[in-house]
């Protein structure tokens, strides 16, 4: 299930991330989408490595795997959310702080 959620994700985000110049040049989107092909990307061999060491299923659909793809999603967006905060693309931090 992690890799079904991540990789949608990817797809989306890289979506916008054609799509938008805006979400491009100020949010970062690009960031984003990395973050995310990276997590699909690892979370593939992860499974690729199981599969043929383990065999069983390749994709999990169970309540444990869809809150892990939650949380694995979640942390992508925290991670971005804080490279965002720290750029601060349109200096709204910088004029709080003047105030």
């Amino acid at each position: 299930m992690w890799l079904v959620v991540i990789s949608l994700a990817a797809i989306i985000v890289t979506a916008i991330w054609y799509i938008s110049d805006k979400a491009r040049e100020i949010y970062n989107v690009g960031f984003l989408a990395l973050i995310l092909w990276g997590t699909a990307i690892m979370v593939f061999v992860d499974h690729v490595m199981g599969y043929l060491a383990e065999g069983g299923e390749f994709i999990e659909a169970s309540p444990e795997a869809t809150l892990l793809s939650v949380i694995m999603l979640m942390t992508a967006l925290g991670v971005w959310e804080v490279v965002l905060l720290i750029k601060d693309p349109k200096n709204l931090l910088k004029m709080g702080l003047k105030m």
